[in-house]
């Protein structure tokens, strides 16, 4: 008893192939439909009649084995006598078509993250130096820095009258630019027309009436600011954000401002204090309106709006994510020049100290928090101090440099924007 199966065109079964059969058992059929007989060696013969072979062309078994496996012959492609043309002509039906080159044309009005306007667009390193300055900033880890910063001594004809900014902005550049082109003239105007005395509630008002025309301008984003202004031997410093400013008394360093974040007390007690009154209005008379109605009682719908009231009373919140205190889960900074959506809650107004220039200060260090998250306030008097010897003015940069450098060491992904101030010569 014999079987045979066939298996039509398949290609693993070539006739090189010497899986289940051997060269001298693939004979071909003189048959119109030609096939190949593969005999079964590894099997054992039924009977020793089996071990006959067979004469004629038609399909038969192995010496070994009475079972055969029959498939037609395959095509002439996989034939190893092939002559040259058909060799020439399969290769050409076997040959894959490239597909044809995309040409993709190129807009160059696509700018994928970079502001369309291009002075707010930031080298990776700027470095600028006066006479008594050195600054330098550095991009972090976003598409184009949004540090800026801005210096000048002399201002208004008055000698002794300098002023000085980093701005850090987030959200986009819009505010930070904004803030170093105008918040200069906005406090000078407005200190320049008030009494010393009431120099704090001056700077003050500078900085209020350049977030009120920031935000006339329907601009988004926003910025963290740090300032000094020297006048008349009395330095200045304002700051709103999380820009820093330290002061160097005889090489021991020390904070002049203090940085406006969810996580301190004073900060989170004021956002969650504060209310929407004309919100609380429009709710209380919608309340009223439906206290009317007897069904809302029956449904429990005043305890519903009782907590939505609650809520509005309630102000701002301020929680946990990922190990950094926000606003409504957003912000990370509690005051700020713009920042129009969260304007309820982040205020613009700045805290300021007042301090008398003293031969003892050395140096004054204005940077934003690139530097100080990673840089402790002694570290950066010390390492500053190394360079700033005498008036060489490469030096004072390279300190600055020195710092920038040394944040990113230690893991600093932000742009980090680092000014230094020599006091003496304010004196």
């Amino acid at each position: 008893m014999t079987c045979s199966v066939a298996v039509s065109n398949s290609p693993v079964f070539s006739p090189s192939s010497s899986l289940f059969c051997n060269k001298s058992s693939i004979k071909s059929s003189s048959s119109s439909s030609e096939t190949l007989t593969l005999s079964l060696s590894h099997l054992k013969p039924i009977n020793s009649s089996s071990n006959s072979s067979c004469s004629s062309p038609s399909p038969c078994s192995s010496p070994s084995s009475p079972f055969c496996l029959r498939l037609p012959k395959l095509p002439s492609v996989f034939s190893s006598n092939n002559n040259n043309n058909s060799a020439s002509s399969n290769d050409a039906v076997l040959k894959r078509k490239r597909p044809t080159r995309l040409d993709i044309p190129v807009c160059s009005s696509l700018t994928f993250g970079v502001p369309a306007n291009p002075s707010a667009v930031a080298r990776d390193v700027v470095e600028a130096g006066g006479d008594g300055y050195s600054v330098y900033c550095k991009r972090g880890r976003r598409e184009y820095m949004e540090d800026r910063f801005t210096a000048g001594d002399n201002l208004r004809g008055e000698n002794n009258l300098a002023f000085f900014g980093v701005f850090d902005g987030h959200g986009g550049a819009k505010a930070a630019e904004f803030a170093a082109n105008n918040l200069e003239k906005n406090i000078l105007d407005e200190v320049i027309m008030s009494d010393e005395e009431d120099v704090e509630e001056a700077v003050k008002r500078g900085y209020l009436n350049t977030d009120s025309e920031f935000m006339k301008k329907d601009l988004h984003g926003g910025a963290c600011s740090v300032t000094a202004l020297i006048r008349n031997g009395n330095l200045i410093v304002s700051n709103a954000g999380d820009c820093r400013a330290v002061i160097s008394k005889g090489g021991v360093a020390e904070a002049l401002t203090s940085d406006h974040r969810p996580s301190r007390e004073d900060e989170r007690d004021r956002i969650e204090t504060l209310v929407n009154f004309l919100t609380i209005a429009v709710v209380s008379l919608f309340i009223c309106g439906l206290l009317k109605v007897k069904p809302m009682f029956e449904f429990g719908f005043v305890g519903s709006y009782s907590y939505v009231l609650k809520w509005v009373l309630q102000g701002g919140y301020v929680d946990l994510c990922r190990g950094v205190w926000r606003i409504q889960g957003s912000l990370a900074v509690s005051r700020s020049i713009g920042d129009r959506h969260l304007k309820q809650w982040v205020t613009a107004e700045p805290e300021t100290k007042v301090i008398r220039i003293e031969p003892e200060h050395d140096l004054l260090i204005l940077a934003s928090d690139g530097l100080w998250d990673k840089v402790s306030n002694q570290e950066a008097v010390d390492t500053a101090l190394q360079f700033c010897v005498g008036n060489n003015k490469q030096q004072a940069l390279l300190a600055c440099k020195k710092l920038a450098e040394l944040a990113v060491s230690r893991g600093s992904l932000d742009d980090t924007s680092v000014m230094l101030i020599k006091l003496k010569q304010y004196i």
